[in-house]
């Protein structure tokens, strides 16, 4: 099975499943054995087995509640007001893939991290441009907690205002408005930087929906949970 192009019958699972989403801004260093079981009892707002069932409010105000986090106070996000598909939860893993693996189905907008035993932590994401720009597979190269952002010279080119950050007057500092949010995820391929991004935002309405620019953004609050779960090196696979 070819994972840059899946098959009907993959995306057929998913649909039984009732994991396939309706419709669908940035620019685009742990380590450590990979143990699910372990990461999820030790991260605040862990999320229990899911596989249908519906989430209380409590557990959700746990998952999606404000979070101190290197100095930053990352706002609570407003939960009910997002479809709840795109909620973190553990579902059985339509992907197929080894665990440890990350999966991004642009599509569907879920980004699936595969665990042992059949199971996998599901996300919501939000597509940009660039987001459907790049598939196949890749290695999670380098991973940063409040990264800088920095635009591409083409997006400094399409919005003149946003000169103030490019790479020559060294990027946008960390903080709760910059567009990669709290944690991001670098993306290569055979040794080079594909500059597709897994990476936090602010912007939690922008979840399930595909956006005017960026890779692929998850809540702060998702991007964190996901930075602590992903193994060193993980391999990353992308559907289109």
């Amino acid at each position: 099975m070819n994972p840059d192009q899946p098959d009907f019958s993959k995306r057929s699972f998913l649909s039984l499943l009732g994991l396939s989403s309706a419709a669908l801004l940035t620019g685009c260093a742990s380590s450590g054995n990979y143990n699910p079981s372990a990461v999820a009892n030790n991260i605040s707002g862990g999320v229990r087995q899911f596989f249908g069932g519906r989430l209380s409010d409590e557990e959700l105000n746990v998952m999606y509640g404000s979070i101190e986090d290197g100095g930053y106070v990352i706002p609570a996000v407003p939960f009910r007001q997002i479809d709840s598909r795109f909620y973190r939860q553990r579902v059985v893993d339509p992907t197929g893939e080894r665990p440890g693996t990350v999966v991004v189905d642009t599509r569907s907008r879920f980004l699936y991290l595969v665990e042992q035993g059949g199971s996998a932590m599901r996300y919501g994401v939000g597509i940009g441009r660039q987001g459907f720009a790049w598939q196949g597979e890749g290695v999670i190269q380098w991973r940063q907690k409040w990264p800088k952002w920095t635009p591409p010279d083409e997006m400094v080119a399409r919005q003149p205002e946003l000169a103030k950050y490019s790479s020559k007057n060294g990027g946008m500092q960390p903080g709760l408005k910059n567009p990669l949010g709290a944690r991001a995820l670098y993306i290569f391929q055979n040794g080079q930087d594909t500059l597709y991004r897994l990476h936090g935002s602010p912007e939690w309405n922008s979840i399930g929906k595909a956006v005017s620019s960026g890779c692929v953004r998850l809540m702060n609050q998702d991007i964190i949970d996901l930075y602590e779960r992903v193994p060193n090196k993980a391999r990353i696979v992308v559907w289109q």
